[in-house]
């Protein structure tokens, strides 16, 4: 039987007679005050999590937050599922969305330090159908109408390129770039395709800038979840399944959860100017495309060990997947001084990984590099990332602390996101 299998069969038994939390379950600290934040103070990120359910900006939501290894601060807020109103429960299973990329960056950097990749090739190398990539440039005619130029590339893109989102490629988003309808047109990162048939639509379009010179959010890290299958010999689920979420213990962790957790998922609500219901896959949805960049599904509880795992430098309860000095390296900023910010990027507002606001990014994160230049609470070295359906965590090393926020309301993710840094950092006493 796998880890993943022996861990959830061991879980549900313990569960069924009404046992202790299981021996690999993160510690609970007695007080918040035994690891230096305030009772009185996270009473505050309790009623502004409330009042939120009450004013209709979220359904439900997990928050966790732990501090020297141990849980200070673990609530559930409003309801799992609007439409039956069952409240929400601090197991639910939420999709993550983007906040599977560390999960994917991480099997990138556990193949390079096995020999079989190095981050610094062209990613040709792996998927031969990018090598003859072209750079769309869009210019006027003398008419001044736009017109599409193609321009060959004046370096190859790497797989560091593809960790950093310097990789030249974008997401599909209707609207006037000519690329980005392309990708629309072609129904880039359609759920019917798989890895595979994703990297053949994208080598027939042209990137949207020269590799290396723009921070562009993309379809990269799903591309990197193909060169892990390629290097690899196992699909992107498998290897996940069998050499992280198994290992490390991730018992509700993967791409779907199965047909038994399915009063375990947590739903939308109505919300946006049109009160329509988010397009987000129920978690037992099982969908052919293992996006490596959007496609999972976990729990507060699973995503906390993994947050743990990081903060202790690639190890957790014995089990090592990465040396301390590659977790350095994933957590630093690789953006090359002057990389420019893609055009629509500023709705990442003041998560944007820009030297403006004190960031950058690293090997699938946002890294916090400056002090004072941020309007957020947060300390230098603090990495982060969240997911379009409004799940967000970070990692701070400095205070030795981590807070992860599960919901999903793709309207209230922004704000809620500065609300959590805010309320979080006003708990710290010591």
């Amino acid at each position: 039987m796998s880890f993943a299998l022996a861990a959830r069969a061991a879980l549900a038994f313990a569960a069924a007679l009404g046992l202790a939390a299981p021996a690999w379950a993160m510690p609970r600290a007695e007080r918040p005050e035994d690891v230096g934040l305030s009772a009185e103070r996270l009473a505050r990120l309790s009623e502004r999590m409330r009042q939120g359910v009450e004013r209709g900006e979220l359904p439900g939501a997990v928050v966790l937050v732990a501090r020297r290894g141990r849980i200070a601060y673990r609530e559930s807020f409003g309801l799992r599922d609007p439409e039956s109103r069952a409240p929400m429960r601090a197991d639910a299973i939420f999709r993550i969305a983007s906040m599977t990329k560390p999960f994917t960056s991480l099997a990138v950097m556990m193949l390079a330090e096995e020999g079989r990749l190095s981050i610094a090739d062209p990613v040709a190398r792996y998927l031969p159908a990018f090598r003859d990539l072209k750079v769309a440039v869009v210019r006027r005619d003398a008419d001044g109408r736009p017109e599409t130029l193609l321009e060959a590339p004046r370096r190859p893109m790497t797989v560091h390129d593809l960790l950093r989102h310097t990789s030249g490629l974008t997401y599909g988003l209707a609207g006037p770039h000519p690329v980005k309808q392309a990708y629309v047109d072609a129904k880039v990162g359609s759920s019917d395709d798989t890895n595979e048939q994703l990297v053949a639509k994208l080598a027939r379009l042209p990137l949207v800038f020269q590799p290396g010179t723009t921070w562009e959010y993309s379809v990269s890290t799903d591309v990197l979840g193909r060169i892990v299958e390629v290097v690899s010999g196992m699909p992107l689920e498998r290897f996940i399944a069998e050499r992280i979420a198994g290992p490390l213990k991730l018992v509700d962790t993967g791409f779907a959860a199965p047909q038994s957790k399915a009063e375990r998922g947590a739903r939308p609500q109505r919300e946006g100017p049109a009160n329509e219901l988010p397009r987000i896959p129920p978690v037992t949805a099982d969908l052919p495309y293992k996006s490596g960049g959007g496609g999972m599904v976990s729990t507060a509880a699973d995503y906390a060990r993994f947050c743990q795992f990081w903060l202790n430098g690639g190890t957790l309860d014995g089990v090592r997947l990465v040396s301390r000095k590659t977790v350095e390296l994933m957590t630093t900023d690789h953006l090359p001084p002057g990389a420019a910010m893609g055009p629509d990027m500023t709705r990442f507002e003041a998560l944007l990984p820009s030297a403006d606001v004190g960031q950058g990014f690293g090997l699938g994160f946002a890294v916090r590099t400056a002090a004072g230049r941020n309007p957020l609470h947060g300390s230098v070295g603090d990495y982060f990332w969240g997911g379009a359906f409004g799940t967000f965590f970070w990692i701070d090393p400095k205070e030795q602390m981590f807070a992860i926020l599960m919901m999903q309301s793709p309207q209230a993710r922004l704000p809620y996101r500065y609300l959590m840094r805010e309320l979080v950092y006003q708990a710290v006493i010591d």
